[in-house]
């Protein structure tokens, strides 16, 4: 990867960033992460209404990520040709046309089919995101640009999750699931109107998976995303008895809150710093992870929410930070890493569920500390090794 002059990063840092566009494709990732957990806000409405039980309509998510994790790479292998636009357009009416039917099916079987094409559609999203917003901007701001186009996740997590199951409450699963297909007909038109067009990989130069993942980087990234996403998964999938053995356990509400507050300030720091100082960023990401894992283990409840507003600030930049240097590292094979990237995300979310599960029924609660601060030090010393390839020192 080539450095980039002050002078130029000064230059690049005066022009402005197209926000209409890049707000578009966040909203994109925004309608993912909404259509992904909505079913574990609406877990009571859903059981009740499809006459089926709770851990039966904890499986909406399962298929989703299912979705996600079986399709990302052959759907973004298989779309290379395509015009950029095409193929994000496509996996948005995917999240138009699957959630509107779920919203009407009566059978559960039916039903986890269309999640999982609904995870599909977003495995596809997933891996066109950072590469459009990347394309977007001149090189020095791609790192802003990526800090951008990620905004819809924690939003997502933080507020839109909670108003979703505001209005599930009031309205009933069904019309929420309506909403959702709404907004993503709407980000259809928002789509065509501020992203522009790019042409695809013209035939004989498309890259095969196994040759981007070959290439030097690329698979040190994955394997940090793999590490950090899994400790990650492991403590906020088992937040409610992780804080319940502080005595917390009514406090889940504010915590997730300040999770969700400070994960925005992450993205905003990342955001302002990752084009000239990525690999400090990373580095100081997981040490910071890694305090705030050992202050979760303290019983005072200001420490806990301490410890809860440090992980916050260190997850929020992840995604920015993570999938800019997995798009660095591929260059040409860009959208091809960031498929992959979706499935070892996917993996760690379905292993951090699998894993805090195992935990959480033998050793203890307790010990996912000891556990999380193990992977947190694999991340941390494969990001270290990484400094010529994956994690680069110097500014993008």
């Amino acid at each position: 990867m080539s450095q980039t002059s002050s002078a130029s990063l000064l230059a690049a840092g005066s022009e402005r960033l197209p926000l209409s566009g890049l707000l578009a494709l966040a909203m994109t990732g925004f309608i993912a992460i909404l259509s992904e957990t909505l079913p574990a806000g609406l877990l009571d409405q859903i059981a009740n209404g499809m006459h089926i039980s709770q851990a039966m309509a904890g499986q909406w998510v399962t298929a989703y990520a299912l979705g996600s994790l079986l399709t990302a790479i052959p759907l973004v292998t298989l779309t290379q040709g395509w015009n950029r636009r095409r193929a994000l357009l496509l996996a948005i009416a995917g999240f138009v046309l699957f959630n509107g039917l779920t919203a009407l099916s009566w059978s559960n079987t039916l039903t986890l089919l269309l999640r999982f094409c609904t995870g599909a559609a977003a495995g596809l999203a997933w891996g066109l995101i950072a590469g459009h917003a990347r394309r977007m901007v001149p090189v020095a701001l791609q790192g802003r640009a990526m800090a951008v186009a990620m905004l819809g996740q924690p939003i997502a997590l933080s507020l839109g999750l909670p108003i979703a199951t505001w209005l599930g409450a009031g309205l009933g699963w069904r019309a929420t699931f309506v909403v959702v297909t709404v907004v993503a007909l709407l980000l259809l038109a928002w789509v065509l109107r501020s992203v522009p067009d790019y042409p695809g990989h013209p035939a004989g130069k498309r890259p095969a998976a196994l040759q981007v993942l070959r290439t030097p980087g690329v698979l040190v990234v994955l394997l940090v995303i793999l590490c950090w996403i899994l400790g990650h998964n492991i403590l906020y999938t088992y937040i409610v008895p992780l804080l319940a053995a502080a005595g917390m356990a009514a406090d889940i509400g504010p915590a997730l809150l300040v999770f969700g507050l400070s994960a925005l300030a992450g993205i905003g720091l990342v955001g302002l710093l990752v084009d000239l100082h990525l690999r400090p960023l990373v580095l100081l990401s997981l040490a910071g992870f890694a305090l705030a894992t050992l202050v979760l283990g303290q019983a005072s409840a200001w420490q806990v929410y301490l410890g809860i507003a440090l992980w916050g600030v260190t997850y929020g930049g992840a995604p920015t930070l993570l999938q800019t240097a997995c798009a660095d590292a591929a260059g040409e094979g860009g959208d091809v890493a960031q498929s992959m990237l979706v499935t070892v995300w996917n993996s760690a979310i379905a292993l951090g569920g699998i894993v805090g599960g195992l935990l959480l029924s033998g050793a203890g609660v307790e010990w996912f500390g000891a556990v999380v601060l193990g992977l947190v030090g694999v991340a941390w010393l494969l990001a270290w090794a990484g400094r010529r390839n994956g994690f680069v020192a110097g500014a993008r």
